[in-house]
């Protein structure tokens, strides 16, 4: 066997450097793409240049690149620079292949299955929050609540979810007929603004005895809400730390979706 050392040249040297340049060009690249995505329009150089900490000289060079590939664009009476056709249509072809349910049943069948808490998908639908996915936890929980079923507004973790993230008008006229048909009385300023903060609800033995769940919001990529998830356990398995540990599980598989989806936390 032949053990001499492998003689290094100047030309594999030079290779070398030169795809490391070009590596880190391309993930350069890329961050002036991420930045103007993330801005709210068009931004002039001298703002991405500072987002992200690059000279103005080598930020004009990537965008003028990026205007050649079509993948930027530049407006010609303000100078500001925005996403071009090249990265409109990357974007559409990603989104044309997305299969955002395929993405919550790997999220929330791993969140059950770690958690051993029972996990849901519901999405609001003519009569309401629906539930529309179920994953079963260690142990299972039995209730009336099966993939179809519709749950209350005011009185579910995953209806006041919808309610507080969803288009104000439309769930106030909802929670309002709720209201008027069961008799109840529920301050609805005070339960969206409670909500809001919360960045989610919970729900103890309310809708079933004996049962504690959490519910939090999925978001599209305009922010709006489209799926709620929850979990549910036994109200008599949960203490302090278990309950911490039920919604950070749950908000961390809702936000893992969201972003998954090119959804936009619209939560700070």
């Amino acid at each position: 066997m032949d053990e001499r050392p492998t003689r290094t040249t100047k030309a594999s040297v030079s290779g070398e450097r030169l795809r490391a340049r070009g590596i880190q060009s391309l993930e350069t690249g890329l961050s002036v793409l991420y930045a103007l995505a993330e801005s709210q329009g068009p931004s002039a150089l001298s703002v991405l240049a500072k987002k992200l900490g690059m000279p103005p000289g080598q930020m004009h060079r990537y965008l003028a690149s990026l205007v050649v590939a079509g993948m930027v664009k530049q407006n010609a009476d303000t100078g500001h620079y925005d996403l071009g056709p090249g990265a409109m249509r990357l974007g559409l072809a990603a989104f044309s292949r997305l299969d955002i349910f395929h993405e919550a049943d790997r999220v929330f069948s791993k969140v059950a299955k770690e958690t051993g808490n029972t996990s849901l998908l519901a999405i609001w639908g003519d009569s309401g929050p629906t539930v529309i996915r179920w994953y079963p936890g260690d142990p299972p929980i039995v209730t009336p609540f099966y993939v179809g079923s519709t749950a209350p507004i005011l009185t579910s973790a995953i209806g006041q979810v919808f309610f507080a993230f969803g288009h104000a008008p439309t769930m106030d006229r909802a929670a309002r007929r709720e209201l008027t048909r069961t008799k109840g009385k529920v301050d609805l300023v005070d339960l969206r603004r409670s909500v809001l903060k919360s960045q989610g609800a919970s729900i103890d033995s309310t809708m079933i005895p004996g049962l504690r769940a959490v519910a939090a919001p999925i978001f599209d990529l305009q922010g709006n809400i489209i799926l709620v998830a929850a979990s549910i356990a036994l109200a008599s398995s949960v203490d302090k730390g278990s309950d911490r540990r039920m919604r950070s599980a749950l908000h961390s598989g809702c936000r893992t979706v969201t972003e998954a989806i090119g959804g936009r936390w619209p939560i700070a």
